[in-house]
């Protein structure tokens, strides 16, 4: 899409303003990925352990890359699964339409 039909939106991460472009119709996506960005960073910065806006941001991002690789395992292992039980029907009903 051309970038005219961007906006400008503005999210808030930890009381701090950003100002992103994007198209109209992913701003909803946007705005919650900005607020689970803000919750883990917020998480992160109220226990205490790690100071400085850069870790923390680097600690949310490793956060939420470990739970989007664990998620893309967990949709692989069920795609296999399911891979496999439709091949198991598949042959129960070859074996039920050959009889």
């Amino acid at each position: 899409m051309p970038s005219q039909n961007k906006k400008a939106v503005t999210i808030q991460i930890l009381g701090k303003d950003y100002h992103v472009s994007c198209h109209p119709e992913e701003e909803l996506e946007l705005r919650r990925a900005a607020s689970n960005l803000d919750g883990k960073m917020s998480d992160i910065k109220s226990n205490g352990k790690i100071i400085g806006l850069e870790r923390i941001a680097v600690m949310a991002a490793l956060n939420i890359s470990h739970e989007l690789l664990q998620r893309e395992s967990e949709l692989q292992k069920t795609a296999k699964e399911t891979e496999v039980r439709i091949e198991q029907l598949m042959n129960k009903l070859d074996g039920l339409l050959t009889d």
